[in-house]
């Protein structure tokens, strides 16, 4: 089976219109010439319209309203191919990247993800998440092609579709910001190994077209929803007593810890603890991840 037949390139976007055009642009010069499925979130900068008329080799899919992640699952079930590659309006995939990716999932059938190396642009520098991943320390089976991983990168990973599926996809409550963490963590709890490698390379040019206030709201709120619904409870309060310690005292924080609050009914409803090796798991990514820069709640 060729490459292209193998795997597809899910994107979303919502009022992002030139950066979608660009990423779109880029995805064409890929020589896996994968087919690719934009699902617009209810645009109303003509998104759409210029998707139609430029690049009318793109499969598009107008939503009726704003979908957030949930869209991507959209993207998957009308790609239909075995593996998917994930992609932001703001990100694109380097040449050869996706083949890789799919001779790795090709080879491992236990993989259910490969994240790629992402670099910034313009100067092309590391992402400042890149450390936390290189040096995972989740231990893995030794067939993994890279460090193994407790959570991915939706705009920078590639994923076996039947166990993105099995994991029930994107949350519909979660809609964007953080909205991965729990996907990877229903992942691992199926028995699916995710890993990074260094060899797959994502470009993000950071979108200018973005509130970061709101985006750190949903983040502080998903995160906060995630533990509750999936750690034991030791680990689910002490997760939310570091997430409160490091985040700004401002309004953006109370509307955050307010949702998340608001939410517990259907968190302890649905609420289903990780088995004890995820969980494990978690307890070796805490350190790395307090440390990290590229998790501060701030802006």
């Amino acid at each position: 089976m060729s490459t292209e037949n193998r795997i597809g390139v899910a994107v979303i976007t919502r009022n992002r219109r030139d950066e979608l055009l660009r990423t779109l642009r880029r995805l064409e010069e890929l020589p896996e010439d994968p087919p690719v499925v934009v699902v617009d979130n209810a645009s109303t900068d003509g998104t759409a319209e210029a998707v139609a008329r430029e690049h009318p080799g793109a499969g598009l899919i107008r939503a009726g309203a704003n979908l957030g992640a949930v869209g991507r699952n959209v993207a998957v079930e009308a790609l239909g191919t075995p593996y998917v590659a994930f992609c932001d309006d703001d990100t694109w995939w380097e040449p050869g990247s996706l083949a890789l990716a799919a001779s790795l999932l090709d080879a491992h059938p236990g993989l259910g993800s490969v994240t790629a190396r992402i670099l910034v642009e313009p100067g092309g520098e590391e992402d400042p998440i890149t450390p936390e991943l290189r040096y995972s320390p989740v231990e893995g089976p030794d067939w993994l092609p890279g460090p193994a991983l407790l959570g991915v990168l939706a705009g920078a990973t590639v994923f076996r579709t039947r166990a993105f599926q099995e994991a029930g996809g994107f949350s519909r409550r979660l809609l964007l910001g953080g909205e991965e963490e729990l996907l990877a963590l229903d992942m691992a709890a199926a028995g699916w190994w995710m890993c990074w490698n260094e060899d797959m390379v994502v470009r993000h040019a950071a979108s200018p077209v973005r509130d970061p206030r709101r985006r750190r709201r949903s983040g502080i709120r998903n995160t906060l929803w995630t533990a509750w619904l999936r750690r034991p409870l030791p680990a689910a309060l002490g997760h939310t007593w570091w997430v409160l310690r490091s985040s700004p005292c401002d309004a953006a924080t109370a509307l955050a810890v307010a949702e998340a609050v608001g939410g517990l009914p259907w968190v302890l409803r649905e609420r289903s603890p990780v088995p004890p090796r995820v969980e494990r798991g978690l307890r070796a990514l805490a350190g790395p991840r307090k440390r990290s820069s590229a998790r501060s709640y701030v802006g």
